[in-house]
């Protein structure tokens, strides 16, 4: 009996043992930390890529994570964020909604000592927010109208060419230096006549689409088309984001654009979404820019853990970006033109898309 009695204590010993060094050798010092990830939308499929890229990084390094997607609802965003700070979040990512909203949210996020990384749309009018993981804005519109530029021969000399220009949603900081960046290609040939917008619209302030939706996007194009394009053609069409192209070419398809006699114009995009890639590969849309959010998760993974250790965060524009309280340290990312010729390459075999993807 005492033999039998001493093999089950040295079992029992055994079987402590070993899980105290499984959940010694499970655990990471990075275990008990939370990121909260607020994101605007799963309507846009770059969005659901950018929340699943992050926490696939942050997991592997051993963070907790609480994605959380607005719906393109503020109050939604606001109070999901609330929620992620009672929470106990240590950190906050946040793709705002509207850049203006979160002024209040914030305030109590900072009396928490919880630091705040914009992601890829920057948060305004408060100085509490620490950092910001973005591309380079201004050089997406500067990419559009080059290809434009290019596809018309401007360079060259040729023209006169009708174009007309769409602007991403108002409350996107964002939708601005993508505007101001194409402009600041397309505005000269405006001037000199080369490009001709019948409707006379070129300012931001009847350019822009709401919430950046197809559907606002592909309403305004009718309109356009019925009163400026009536026995004229149209031969280019400025599109900030993929989802407003779409519906500028739903518009354009309906009134017989697309076809041999009437080929489409040169439409612009953003974001390489599977549609627009689709319907690059069809001949339809142009051109779209590519962000690889995979880079930016990346980013925005050593931001954290930056913060979160004690340490700046790894930024490349300390000038640029003004909230209108403060300058945002920033980390600028390199966007990719990306049309007909070389979609395969950057997209397929970055492995960003499998090619079954995008038949």
């Amino acid at each position: 009996m005492k033999k039998v009695l001493a093999l089950l204590l040295m079992f029992t010993m055994v079987l402590m043992l070993t899980a105290c060094g499984s959940s010694s050798n499970s655990s990471s010092p990075n275990a008990k930390k939370k990121v909260g990830i607020a994101m605007p939308t799963k309507s846009s499929s770059r969005w659901i890529a950018d929340g699943e890229n992050i926490v696939k990084q942050l997991q592997a390094k051993g963070y907790d994570t609480d994605l959380q997607y607005g719906e393109d609802n503020v109050e939604n965003q606001l109070a999901q964020i609330e929620n992620m700070i009672t929470k106990g979040a240590n950190v906050l990512v946040i793709a705002n909604i509207d850049g203006e909203s979160l002024t209040t949210v914030l305030q109590k996020a900072k009396e928490k000592n919880i630091p705040v990384i914009a992601y890829d749309r920057l948060i305004k009018k408060t100085p509490n927010v620490d950092y910001y993981a973005t591309f380079d804005n201004f050089q997406v519109g500067v990419l559009q109208a080059s290809y434009i530029e290019k596809s018309l021969g401007l360079k060259e000399g040729k023209g006169p060419f009708n174009i007309e220009i769409f602007g991403g949603s108002p409350d996107d900081n964002n939708a601005y230096m993508f505007f101001d960046g194409a402009m600041s290609i397309l505005k000269p040939y405006i001037d000199s006549k080369k490009l001709v917008v019948k409707s006379g619209q070129m300012d931001m302030s009847v350019c822009a689409t709401l919430r950046w939706d197809g559907a606002t996007a592909q309403a305004r194009m009718d309109n356009l088309l019925s009163k400026n394009y009536t026995g004229s053609k149209i031969d280019a069409v400025l599109s900030p984001y993929d989802g407003i192209s779409i519906g500028i070419l739903s518009s354009l398809k309906a009134v017989g654009y697309g076809t041999p006699s009437q080929p489409m114009p040169i439409v612009t995009g953003q974001d390489a979404e599977i549609p627009s890639i689709k319907s690059i590969i069809k001949g339809e849309q142009a051109q779209t820019v590519f962000k690889d959010t995979r880079d930016l998760a990346k980013v925005t993974v050593d931001m954290v853990d930056a913060v979160l250790t004690g340490k700046k965060a790894p930024t490349n524009d300390d000038k640029t970006y003004n909230n209108g309280v403060k300058v945002v340290p920033s980390y600028l990312l390199v966007p990719v033109s990306v049309d007909k010729s070389n979609y395969e390459k950057i997209l397929v075999e970055s492995g960003y898309y499998t090619a079954d993807k995008l038949k």
